[in-house]
């Protein structure tokens, strides 16, 4: 199977990322959410990130003019009737992707494959929400998707050969490196990272050290590019979270257990760059460290 029309479900920041990199490729794109509104800031986001590109020479205006060409926007699920491959990208709760599931397969094609960009919840399980779990795989793209260069991918334990070989040509055109994983709870990227950014919540926690403290840390004594809190932030405190419940609720290890400081600050709605306030304050010029 050749796949050349990706619908991709979710239009937020992982969505977006997908969006563009597919239309950049060649591929004919559908954006879709749960309303016009959100389509359109989407597309906002991917018009911009394609024009810094074009401002810092990476890509030409004509290129980017042919780039927001290939993307469609897609109001609901009857649009994707033609479609090959749909990338759902909702939010990290596994009951939203059921449903969404649900709703999408009556329109799609029989041969048309089902990917989710999860970044933890069973593939196994999703698939099971599907009527064609043979053709449905996890497609974890990292964040930010334009710039980052890795994709997991994770067969479920119906997923057909020639659906993993679609989907990892697919990926291969995108000029992305795969790591294949087990379907096992967070698969390889966040079964490490998260515990780790955990870890340092609880250092945080039990006062061994400030934010700036242990981000300072690792990223001077570890050479991280980000320091841990710094990075949750950037991820989602509420992503971190599912994350560190699916380990705990899967693994049944208690050194899987969230601390309870990311659940407080998760109860808040602090979670992170997206509210404007996690482990940092980002409301002035300068991040300044919550605690």
């Amino acid at each position: 199977m050749k796949i050349r029309k990706v619908g991709v479900i979710g239009a937020g920041q992982m969505g977006t990322g997908i969006a563009q990199i597919c239309a950049q490729a060649g591929f004919q794109v559908g954006l879709n959410d749960i309303s016009k509104d959100r389509i359109e800031a989407g597309l906002a986001t991917i018009n911009g990130n394609l024009a810094r590109r074009v401002k810092s020479g990476k890509l030409s205006e004509a290129d980017r003019e042919a780039a927001l060409s290939r993307i469609s926007k897609v109001a609901s699920f009857d649009g994707f009737g033609d479609y090959d491959l749909l990338i759902e990208s909702a939010v990290e709760d596994e009951q939203v992707k059921r449903k969404i599931y649900q709703s999408l397969c009556p329109h799609l094609k029989p041969d048309a494959i089902v990917g989710s960009n999860t970044s933890s919840i069973s593939i196994t399980r999703l698939a099971s929400a599907t009527d064609r779990p043979e053709r449905f795989m996890g497609i974890h793209f990292m964040n930010p998707v334009p710039v980052m260069e890795l994709v997991e991918l994770i067969r479920g334990i119906a997923t057909e050969e020639q659906t993993f070989a679609a989907v990892k040509e697919f990926v291969t055109t995108l000029h992305k490196t795969i790591a294949v994983s087990e379907d096992f709870p967070a698969f390889i990227v966040n079964r490490i990272l998260l515990p780790m950014i955990n870890e340092a919540i609880y250092t945080l926690y039990e006062g061994v050290g400030g934010v700036e403290a242990i981000d300072t840390a690792m990223k001077l004594g570890a050479r991280h590019p980000m320091g841990p809190l710094e990075l949750a932030d950037f991820i989602g405190l509420d992503t971190c979270l599912s994350v560190m419940q699916v380990l705990y609720d899967g693994l049944a290890d208690s050194k899987y257990r969230p601390c309870p400081l990311l659940v407080k600050y998760v109860e808040a709605g602090w979670l992170g760059r997206k509210s404007n306030r996690g482990f940092y304050d980002y409301r002035g010029e300068k991040p300044v460290p919550t605690r």
